[in-house]
């Protein structure tokens, strides 16, 4: 199968280029990846990283407040932008034509963001009234990824809640914010991906035009995020007053994407195993259980209404190590705990042991190779991921190399991942539902 091409240049100012022509692409993708997350948000301010991605489109030098989404609109496009772990990324999909537009908006923001008072308290209200509608107002918002963390990680940057507290995103000031800008939002701490059916060396040229004279800045050391893994299961509980069915998370430490790709592609196989498919382990045993009687003959209910394991907290590939192998379970307020873990343990045993059977293993690859394959196969998506890759792992040829490596996962190596989730060293999230259990 033939790949598409790869580009990958440096500018003066550092800030770097990744360029993929697309041929008959309907329109084009442009990204700008900075290496700055939450994790990367001082004590005190948590949620800063998120509420300054909202900022970040409220004007520059050359465009007014809110004029980067009526712009981008007007070509015929959309724009967006997400805060991560370890990256925040803007990106739009515009017609061809629309490029040189879109470079000049991203580039006049890097080079002189406006920041105003009222600008930041305007946002301010925007992303506290979008926690309330996603976290805290909607049943199992943020579950598990805004609570897991604490209780698998003891560091700052790795445990505390990204979306941040209400004080926190209140005592955050202009003065603050321009200085996290200075820091994290220079050149060379940034990538700008472009995907598309374009001429790389008119790209090329369009982003030295427009990128080029942004002066370039001491780029900030990388934040500190090793720590030590548990020795012992750690475990919490969570009261959501809005669940009606109770829900259990597992947390474990995954192996470092960077210096450890093929054993942290096993464990997406892994997850794909285990609860992939209607047919696959976890959901045969905790899902689609046979229904029993009980003593009075009534009929018992399977210890749970599904559950999921995935690579991630917000999907595979997405952060540096430490990162998350999670499972989450949603069951029956009358399904204890142990009774979950038992499950998992002797399912993880079990493929430690004697490892996925022949057809389970190539079933489960051929899924989670085309899922891999049909995720990449969107101008925005694979744009987004290329810059991801760079900027993470300096390797954005993974977009087309990641299907074609997850093919060939052994079934041994999907034994050394389940054989590597021990006891000891996860953590369990309990949420307790307050809704009432139908």
């Amino acid at each position: 199968m033939s790949r598409p091409p790869l580009y990958r240049s440096t500018l003066p100012n550092g800030l770097r280029l990744v360029v993929q022509p697309l041929a008959d692409a309907p329109s084009v993708g442009v990204a700008v990846h900075y290496d700055v997350g939450f994790r990367s948000e001082p004590p005190g301010r948590t949620g800063f990283a998120h509420l300054f991605e909202h900022v970040m489109f409220q004007g520059s030098e050359h465009v007014g407040p809110a004029d980067h989404f009526r712009l981008v609109q007007a070509s015929g496009g959309t724009a967006n932008g997400s805060t991560h772990q370890d990256h925040t990324d803007y990106y739009q999909v515009v017609p061809v034509q629309a490029l040189e537009r879109v470079l000049f908006l991203e580039a006049d923001r890097m080079r002189a963001l406006h920041i105003a008072e009222e600008t930041l308290r305007t946002q301010t209200a925007v992303v506290k009234e979008e926690i309330r509608q996603t976290v805290t107002d909607r049943p199992y918002g943020g579950f598990p990824w805004t609570i897991l963390p604490a209780v698998l990680y003891r560091t700052y940057p790795n445990a505390h809640n990204g979306y941040g507290t209400f004080e926190d995103l209140d005592a955050a000031t202009v003065q603050e914010c321009q200085a996290f800008f200075d820091t994290y939002y220079a050149p060379g701490n940034a990538v700008v991906t472009i995907c598309g059916d374009i001429d790389p060396d008119r790209a090329t040229d369009l982003v030295e035009r427009h990128f080029g004279p942004v002066p370039a800045r001491p780029v900030p050391k990388p934040t500190a995020l090793s720590e030590p893994v548990p020795t012992r299961p750690r475990y919490a509980t969570h009261d959501d007053p809005h669940a009606t069915l109770a829900a259990t998370a597992i947390g474990y430490r995954m192996p470092d994407a960077e210096t450890r790709l093929p054993d942290y592609l096993a464990h997406m196989v892994l997850g794909e195993i285990l609860t992939g498919r209607d047919t696959s382990r976890l959901k045969q045993r905790l899902v689609h259980a046979s229904t029993t009687r009980t003593g009075t003959g009534a009929a018992a209910s399977p210890p749970a209404t599904d559950v999921s394991a995935s690579c991630g907290l917000f999907g595979p590939l997405r952060a540096r190590n430490p990162e998350t192998f999670l499972m989450v379970a949603t069951h029956p307020t009358t399904t204890d705990t142990e009774r979950l873990l038992e499950v998992v343990d002797a399912e993880l045993a079990d493929l430690a042991s004697a490892g996925p059977g022949e057809r389970e293993l190539a079933r489960s690859r051929a899924l989670i190779t085309s899922a891999t394959w049909r995720g990449f196969d969107n101008v925005v998506s694979r744009t987004r991921a290329l810059g991801t890759y760079e900027l993470l792992y300096g390797a954005p040829h993974l977009v087309d190399d990641l299907g074609d490596r997850l093919a060939a996962v052994r079934a041994e190596d999907v034994a050394a991942a389940a054989a590597s989730l021990h006891p000891q060293e996860r953590a369990v999230l309990s949420l307790i539902p307050g809704g009432g259990n139908p």
